[in-house]
């Protein structure tokens, strides 16, 4: 390299060639990684570094005294300005379709012809040897015989490609219409600056001083055409100041690479460029798949909230076709309950024990029955969001005998003991709903029987100071520690098997709901599996509960 090479680099021309080389890099880069896959930004990074390899030795070709060494750069350069305008010819076929389909013209004619004229570059036919310098520069050229298919073949690509995209600029409206106007705008740009300054001034003015702009030359089309990617792919905010700081960064470089006053500050400079630009990349990268993340999550909450709204609409007519179904259900075992109950306290005359015994097991199964209907209507309208109280004095003492008195006969066909502790002084009247509280009382009891293989089950009833609680405990399978805050979720049965019990563990669920509605509280006690259990729960003996209707959706709390 002649010995005044460093004075040569610090003026305008390398630092212009670097700002358009970084950018025209950058940008490549930046259209790739938004989408691999997608051939348009993939035809983008190839003529992206095509142009850069084509200015980069295009440049050096004109810093350097060595004939033998000029003349490889100079075919080096125009073997990459094949490669740059087939890439030109490709970007204009497929724009703006991400997935092409190319003819057999392009395998068999354009391609072959390519290779072959790129690989005669790099031989004397096309340029044989450098015959002049001027004022440190190259001036002549001895051309081989094959010259004449360089230049056919490098404007027979970016005429066609031209003529192609001209032609879809007819045939398309709107945005796209002005994609490709500003990708037109572009490449007639640079190869107005081509032309004046590669061709026009060294051939007719002999002055080729400003050959080696040709990365500043290629900008304009580069840049033009990477703007109507982005507009297509609608890039980020935050990509675009990410893109940004990394072309602040490079351009910061290049100006300490120009100023460099030695070969060792300059190769350490032009070490620090290449790392800037490689991980300003990367930075570009990372950012672009952190803006893509968060726009797939955003589609997917998007679904998930239509998801979530169809899921209501088919819940809500689920829990509508409950209510119909139970309350048709529940219609027969009643008034069978009525006539078992008439039958049974001899409304029709006497009967055989045996027969008594066992018309006593079908009024308490008829029983059973009744009841998992109730939990039925009762979930149904839980999940509407709304259900209705009455609320009026009630004596708990009263309703829970009741309640004992019922389940007594179930308790009995299993040979469990059913013991009900009655308070020792009366307890005070409440306000609450009489048969919501009794059916509680009742999904306890019955609960605590279906569970209980052998053993007795006791009902207490008695006063806090502010409350009257009710406990059933029994002597039955109990409830591990991992399952005690599950008890009282929808369908929630523990380990039982299926087989082993009856019902759809909504008993709890309701009671739940029910006494969570009267202010109340419930939970369950237990020492372990095999171990029995306890079930309590409370009401406020001065309750402030008025309102005939609850909205579930703002009152009930998880289970």
């Amino acid at each position: 390299m002649n010995p005044s090479i460093f004075q040569n680099i610090r003026n305008i021309d390398l630092l212009s060639v670097g700002i358009a080389t970084a950018s025209i890099g950058i940008m490549g880069f930046i259209i790739y990684f938004n989408d691999k896959k997608n051939s348009i930004n993939q035809t983008f990074l190839a003529l992206s570094v095509m142009g850069i390899f084509w200015s980069a030795f295009n440049y050096l070709s004109y810093q350097f005294y060595d004939p033998v060494v000029v003349i490889w750069l100079i075919r080096i350069a125009v073997f990459f300005a094949v490669w740059f305008s087939f890439s030109i010819f490709r970007l204009f076929y497929i724009f703006p379709n991400k997935s092409p389909e190319f003819v057999k013209a392009y395998y068999y004619l354009f391609i072959p012809i390519t290779v072959v004229s790129s690989l005669l570059n790099l031989t004397p036919l096309v340029f044989t040897r450098v015959t002049a310098f001027t004022e440190g520069r190259v001036s002549e050229v001895a051309n081989g015989p094959a010259i004449a298919l360089f230049g056919i073949v490098v404007f027979g690509l970016v005429g066609c490609g031209i003529y192609l995209l001209v032609k879809k600029i007819r045939r398309t409206k709107g945005v796209e219409r002005k994609q490709l106007d500003l990708i037109f705008f572009g490449i007639t740009i640079t190869c107005l600056l081509l032309i004046i300054f590669n061709f026009i001034l060294p051939a007719f003015l002999n002055n080729a001083a400003y050959i080696s702009f040709g990365a500043v030359f290629l900008f304009p089309f580069i840049a033009l055409t990477a703007y109507s990617i982005i507009k297509l792919h609608l890039f980020d905010v935050k990509v675009f100041a990410t893109e940004v700081l990394t072309f602040v960064l490079s351009i910061v470089n290049l100006i300490e690479i120009v100023t460099a006053k030695d070969t060792l500050t300059f190769v350490f400079r032009l070490s620090m460029f290449a790392l800037v630009l490689g991980f300003g990349i990367l930075l570009i990268r990372s950012v672009q798949k952190e803006v893509e993340l968060r726009r797939q999550l955003q589609i997917l909450d998007k679904e998930l909230e239509a998801a979530n709204a169809q899921l209501k609409i088919l819940d809500q007519a689920r829990a509508e076709f409950i209510t119909i179904a139970s309350h048709q259900l529940r219609t027969p075992p009643a008034t069978i309950k009525w006539y078992l109950a008439s039958i049974l306290d001899g409304d029709y005359g006497k009967m055989d024990a045996a027969v008594h015994e066992q018309l006593r097991k079908t009024a308490s199964t008829n029983g059973s029955m009744i009841s998992l209907i109730d939990d039925l209507l009762n979930v149904s309208r839980i999940e509407r969001g709304k259900m209705e109280f009455i609320f009026q004095p009630t004596d708990m003492a009263e309703i829970t005998q009741i309640t004992v008195d019922q389940l007594l006969p179930q308790a009995e066909m299993r040979k469990l003991q059913l013991i009900y502790e009655k308070p020792k002084v009366p307890l005070p009247i409440i306000n609450a709903d009489k048969e919501k509280l009794r059916q509680v009382i009742n999904n306890l009891i019955d609960n605590a029987i279906k569970y209980t293989p052998k053993g007795s089950i006791t009902v207490q009833l008695s006063q806090t100071k502010d409350d009257i609680m009710v406990k059933v405990t029994d002597t039955g399978k109990g409830v591990d520690k991992e399952h005690l805050k599950n008890v009282f979720i929808k369908f929630e049965r523990g380990k039982i098997p299926a087989k082993n019990s009856t019902g759809l563990g909504l008993g709890l669920y309701v009671a739940k709901v029910i006494v969570e509605q009267h202010k109340g509280k419930i939970w369950v006690e237990s020492p372990g599996v095999g171990k029995g259990s306890s079930f309590i729960f409370t009401v406020p003996i001065k309750g402030e509960v008025n309102t005939t209707e609850f909205d579930l959706t703002k009152t009930q709390t998880p289970a």
